[in-house]
């Protein structure tokens, strides 16, 4: 019956499935406390003049609900806002897996047809959480286990990933695929392979990284069979056999693929009707030209998977009709005001070629620059008598303001020799001290426009 009423109420556009996500440590969790409390808090003040039903005093209200799927992990709001509004502040930890948190958005209808009979309407939004590494493991669907371990063979020829993966590339060496099934080393590879793209993360900021769940389990699959396998490399036919490891790592693979995967985008994205991805662009500019170029294939390949034509993945598996998605670069306040545009035409280049097919296929795409809570003020200083534009900001290591201007932001996609070191040198800052949180939405830059263009056309 509920599952009835909630197409109902989706088909009345009373319904709206938001699903955020984002690539490694790109803000996802400040991103959705940040947008739950400006909505909770969109009555009190003007915080949110592109958001239109706010802007124009349609908004009555909004209010959190119970969240109608009782066996997903409810996004503690509570606790993400207390950690931004503490003494001192700080950034809410991350979450590690899927949570769901549902608002009632109360509002004056503007539909001609509704509004004499009911002026006043709730659309009900249930934003969904979950990692970006999973949907990272989208394109694997359509990948046998030899073509997705050439795959990583070729990733494997270039830096830092031939540096980075040398240990677990020497165990493989130690053995043979057509060896019989041993349960040690196949957890020993899986184990240095786990490991291996850990270092990719964390020391480099890569964001290719399959499978996803390797990196990100989740509380449901730590420690599980299925996540003890990897890549191999120099398979032969003749190894296609019963009861060898190479069997046994492609029956694994199989089952991720069938029960992990497709589990996934079964039970979720069939009822998502929008999509956010956040990505920290700026981490790539720090980090150089090889971790650029990671983001750029990552953010792409998801965008491909996203294609709704007949020749669609998500469309082929599941029929699904993700009808927008927002590509949102975070951390705007970590560049000067004037360098926004630039932030924003270098995420929109980055995704150019797929956004054009996206586009034809029919999903409304948009790029934007944002910061979900601004942690900087504009500034100005002088040097060499001419006046320049900075930020002021306390640096996430220290605990005193710094005034600096952190370097331009190009708009087209520097040349592999321009990736010179310290070019980019873009800082993390802690969150701001805030007087009255309860009575304002938290500072922001252009997460109405996110809101508006996400939510704006249901109200």
């Amino acid at each position: 019956m509920n599952e009835w009423l909630s197409r109902i109420n989706r088909t009345l556009d009373k319904e709206v499935k938001l699903a955020v996500t984002g690539l490694s440590r790109s803000g996802k969790t400040v991103f959705i406390t940040s947008l739950v409390h400006q909505l909770l808090h969109g009555t009190e003040t003007s915080h949110l003049p592109f958001f239109q039903i706010a802007n124009s005093g349609r908004l009555r209200g909004t209010k959190a609900m119970p969240q109608p799927d009782l066996h997903i992990p409810s996004f503690r709001y509570d606790q993400a806002i207390e950690q931004l509004c503490g003494e001192p502040p700080r950034w809410p930890e991350p979450t590690s897996g899927i949570s769901e948190l549902r608002l009632a958005i109360r509002y004056i209808s503007n539909n001609p047809l509704t509004k004499h009979i009911s002026p006043v309407s709730t659309l009900y939004v249930d934003i969904i959480d979950y990692p970006g590494e999973w949907l990272l493991d989208l394109p694997l669907l359509e990948l046998t286990y030899e073509q997705w371990s050439q795959q990583i063979v070729e990733l494997c020829k270039q830096e830092p990933r031939l540096s980075l993966s040398e240990k677990w590339r020497a165990f493989l060496d130690t053995f043979n695929p057509s060896d019989n099934v041993n349960e040690t080393i196949i957890r020993e590879a899986s184990v240095l392979y786990t490991d291996f793209l850990h270092k990719c993360k964390n020391k480099y900021g890569l964001n290719l990284l399959q499978p996803g769940r390797f990196t990100m389990p989740g509380d449901d699959l730590k420690g599980a069979p299925v996540l003890e396998f990897c890549p191999l490399f120099n398979i032969h036919e003749n190894d296609d056999e019963n009861n060898t490891i190479y069997t046994e790592m492609k029956k694994r693979y199989e089952y991720y693929k069938e029960y992990i995967v497709k589990k996934f985008y079964k039970e979720h994205f069939s009822s998502f009707d929008r999509q956010i991805i956040l990505a920290d662009v700026l981490k790539a500019f720090n980090k150089g030209h090889p971790t650029f170029i990671d983001m750029r294939d990552s953010l792409n390949m998801v965008l491909k998977s996203f294609q709704y034509g007949k020749s669609g993945l998500l469309n082929k598996l599941f029929g699904l009709k993700i009808d927008k998605i927002l590509f949102a670069a975070t951390k705007a306040d970590h560049v000067t005001p004037e360098q926004l545009p630039n932030l924003e035409t270098f995420l929109q280049n980055m995704l150019a070629n797929t956004h054009n097919h996206a586009t034809f296929e029919g999903v409304d795409t948009q790029t934007l620059a944002l910061a979900s809570v601004k942690c900087t003020q504009a500034a100005h200083a002088t040097y060499q008598g001419q006046r320049i534009s900075c930020i002021k900001g306390v640096p996430i290591e220290s605990n005193k303001p710094i005034a600096l201007f952190p370097g331009e932001v190009p708009v087209k996609t520097p040349l592999p020799e321009e990736w010179i070191k310290d070019r980019f040198h873009f800082l993390d800052f802690k969150p701001p001290r805030l007087a009255n949180i309860h009575g304002s939405g938290l500072p922001h830059i252009r997460l109405d426009r996110a809101l508006e263009f996400l939510l704006g056309d249901k109200f």
